[in-house]
């Protein structure tokens, strides 16, 4: 008898369907026998609903791919460690992250596993005296009722496979290395290293950005600058404890205990709220040219990060973003010059454009110092506005790490032709910012 299903008896059955007669005065037969009808009818509703049950068992246990993680240590033999392995966004950390999962992915699509790998993803790196420990994480989709086992064995032969043509590195698997790590560990992991966005702590690929108005997580080092109970400007989370945004906002007062920061996409409400404790001016601030237009924000108390709410990358002091690049910029501000802050976090797609070019006469006309960055769409539109300055401007390197690599400083109006906003442009300044607070 299946759980749950009560059964009548043949009385009660017959009442409901109307088969016994219930008039006084007459005698029922002693032989009972139901409608051939009704039988009909029941015996075809026990077997659709049979065939349903049976339908969605085995879709769920036999069809549905399910995600599973694997993590694996590498041993890179022929590679000497460095202190820039540390950093995400350094030229040594990104080649070598690439190379190595461009051959974990060439190898795993060539395998028999093809059909359920997803991608590699390389966590992490760390000495093994003078050589290199990569942190690798393998998505797979699997059906459910794969042996967990199985799996583990046929990603450790493939796995061997590598080790032995690498190409131009020398790798060996560590011995009992290779293991399931659930989704929420690796989640934990992944918003711990900076520059992470959903779609690369859930090892998706890329997701496109669409629209202008954010969702939670999108954006999770965008912060808000609060004073009278009011959002004044936005800020960029770079560690637990310290915010980067523009020395302009606090023209009104540069004394902390009167600002506070919240953090997720909604400014009405916050996922985190924190005071601050200290605020740090560049000291070659020069309000009326916009030199130098950047500060440090220090919490009293550092915030514990999660999928919505983590810090970005800080960029390479001798980074170089060639004209047409592709950077997107968030915050708060108003839609149209003047007007007033939104409750929801918003986002726009907008265009390095050289400093050669938006110093032309049509242009800013020689404003615009090697300090600054403009960014904008040609013949004007998405631009920041009022409300937006201190947020950032942000760039992805080709393995979706984002790096802020501009702070909301000025312009002339918003959206106009020919006039592009301009930001502080932060790897001049990566050097003053380490100096400051040890990042």
């Amino acid at each position: 008898m299946m759980k749950g299903i009560k059964f009548m008896s043949n009385e009660a059955l017959l009442k409901e369907i109307g088969m016994l007669n219930p008039m006084p005065g007459r005698v029922a037969s002693a032989t009972r026998s139901l409608n051939p009808l009704v039988v009909g009818i029941i015996v075809v509703a026990g077997v659709v609903i049979l065939a349903v049950t049976i339908g969605l068992l085995v879709y769920f246990l036999g069809f549905e791919r399910k995600p599973y993680i694997y993590q694996s240590d590498l041993h890179i033999r022929n590679v000497e460690y460095t202190n820039q392995l540390e950093s995400p966004t350094s030229q040594e950390y990104r080649s070598l992250s690439r190379t190595i999962e461009n051959l974990m992915n060439k190898t795993f699509k060539a395998s028999n596993l093809r059909s359920q790998f997803i991608r590699a993803y390389v966590a992490r790196f760390r000495r093994d005296n003078e050589d290199v420990i990569a942190n690798v994480l393998l998505k797979f989709q699997f059906k459910g009722a794969t042996s967990a086992a199985s799996m583990k064995r046929r990603i450790e032969q493939i796995l061997r496979q590598i080790q032995n043509n690498a190409g131009s590195l020398t790798i060996s698997l560590l011995p009992t290395e290779v293991k399931p790590i659930d989704p929420v560990v690796v989640q934990d992991i992944l918003i711990k290293r900076c520059g992470t966005r959903p779609e690369l702590i859930t090892l998706s690929f890329e997701r496109i950005i669409q629209g202008t108005q954010a969702s939670a997580g999108d954006w999770p080092w965008q912060a808000s600058l609060w004073i009278n109970n009011a959002h004044r400007c936005g800020a960029i989370l770079i560690s637990d404890t310290w915010l980067v945004t523009a020395a302009h906002c606090f023209r009104i007062s540069r004394d902390p205990r009167q600002w506070s920061v919240t953090f997720g996409y909604s400014l009405r409400s916050p996922e985190i709220r924190a005071n601050v404790k200290n605020i740090i001016i560049h000291p070659n601030y020069m309000a009326p040219t916009h030199e130098n237009d950047i500060a440090l924000v220090e919490l009293t108390n550092r915030i514990t990060f999660n999928k919505n709410v983590h810090k970005v990358c800080l960029p390479e002091a001798n980074l170089i973003i060639p004209s047409g690049t592709r950077v997107y910029v968030t915050g708060w501000g108003s839609q149209i010059s003047g007007g007033n802050s939104v409750p929801i976090l918003r986002q726009g797609g907008v265009e390095i454009i050289s400093n050669t070019e938006c110093n032309s006469p049509e242009n800013y006309n020689g404003l615009i110092t090697s300090g600054m960055i403009c960014a904008g769409i040609p013949g004007g539109g998405t631009d920041a506005c009022s409300g937006d300055s201190g947020g950032p401007l942000v760039l992805a390197d080709s393995r979706q790490i984002w790096s802020a690599v501009g702070i909301v400083s000025w312009g002339d109006e918003c959206g106009l032709p020919n006039k592009p906003g301009v930001y502080t442009y932060l790897p001049v300044y990566r050097n003053w910012i380490k100096q400051e607070t040890g990042i």
